[in-house]
């Protein structure tokens, strides 16, 4: 696949806080990649300096062949959709999406055929003659992504566009995205901190932390395979169980202990070592309410309709939570829980690397 934007032991550093630290990593053309992470991470700098907005202290970031270093803004061939619309409110629909033609001269027959082009892709010819104040939240959000398609740049840069939107907005508006991406195939830099966003939205995902990339990959690689604990409960919701474990090989069978008389099973292949000190990782949709497993009290019934989340005590260890299909149960209740051996992920405990 063609290289669209490259990215080469990139840098930013903020005094002493180093914002960004050596990155490089590729992303294909015509593929829509999200930048996620928690807040401060350094997702939205990375965007920046892609945008011409920050400068890039070290290294080197190229859209296309060219090196955008020292290149401002206009001359990158990028076009930015922004969290908070960036719209007109004097302006119409039309107006706004096809400002930037305007300014830069374009003919008027031009301007009329991209905007009308813009407005189809995006299901907005009926609302052209509005003005902002007229438009929904999500209509505006459309509006506000129409002006990056009227440019028809080489990338798209989206900065967290969804945040300013309810939660019941965000759902069609994330699908509505995805449909544009699909039609233009325009390559695609989205910033979030919503791993669910991330993973619904895009071809590849880069997990940053504290300036690095913990790992690169497709939204299911990363939630199967995380390379660390980390990635590992960061994707993933409701979020992955850790549990501080020793390794307990005196058995029939390989468990950990997670504290006193509570063990987890461990695959019967397993390569670790008698008392050693791990993070044990299960998924709360690989737990199971069965009649044979791990003792536990049920503390916490949260029903969100499809499913019910428990909230369990295992003898004196951290509470741990099951996600499962709708069942009949009552805080206090004693169950037991079993997982899913094939899904169990093991950390080492210093680096938190996958074991």
């Amino acid at each position: 696949m063609e290289t669209a934007v490259e990215f080469k032991q990139v840098t930013k550093a903020y005094g002493d806080v180093r914002a960004v630290l050596e990155l490089s990593f590729t992303i294909e053309r015509g593929k829509l990649v999200t930048l996620l992470g928690p807040s401060g991470c350094g997702k939205s700098t990375l965007l920046r300096m892609i945008a011409g907005l920050e400068d890039i202290q070290e290294g080197e970031i190229s859209i296309g062949d060219k090196i955008v270093n020292n290149l401002p803004p206009k001359e990158r061939d990028i076009s930015m959709v922004f969290q908070n619309y960036a719209l007109y409110p004097h302006l119409s629909v039309a107006q706004n999406m096809g400002f930037s033609m305007m300014l830069a001269h374009a003919p008027k027959p031009e301007q009329d055929r991209r905007v009308s082009e813009a407005a189809h892709i995006l299901g907005l010819t009926e609302l052209l003659e509005r003005k902002p104040k007229q438009l929904s939240g999500g209509q505006r959000q459309r509006v506000a992504m129409g002006p990056a398609i009227v440019r028809n740049p080489q990338v798209f840069l989206f900065d967290e566009p969804l945040s300013n939107l309810d939660a019941n907005l965000r759902v069609p508006m994330r699908a509505e995205i995805k449909t544009m991406h699909q039609k233009i195939r325009t390559t695609s830099v989205y910033v979030t901190h919503d791993q669910v966003e991330a993973m619904t939205m895009a071809d590849r995902i880069v997990v940053m932390n504290a300036g690095r990339i913990e790992q690169v990959g497709k939204p299911l690689e990363l939630y199967d395979d995380p390379k660390n604990v980390f990635v590992a409960g960061f994707i993933g919701t409701p979020s992955l169980n850790l549990l501080p474990a020793t390794v307990d090989l005196s058995g029939e069978a390989p468990r950990a202990l997670i504290t006193k008389d509570v063990f987890l099973p461990l695959p019967l292949d397993t390569l670790l070592v008698d008392g050693q000190k791990i993070t044990y990782g299960v998924r709360p949709e690989h737990l199971s309410i069965t009649p044979n497993g791990a003792a536990a009290k049920v503390n916490v019934i949260e029903p969100t309709g499809a499913e019910t989340h428990l909230l369990l005590s295992l003898g004196e260890a951290p509470r741990v939570l099951v996600a499962r299909d709708r069942m009949v149960i009552s805080p206090g209740d004693n169950v037991n829980v079993s997982q899913d051996l094939s899904r169990i992920m093991i950390f080492d405990v210093e680096t938190g690397a996958r074991l």
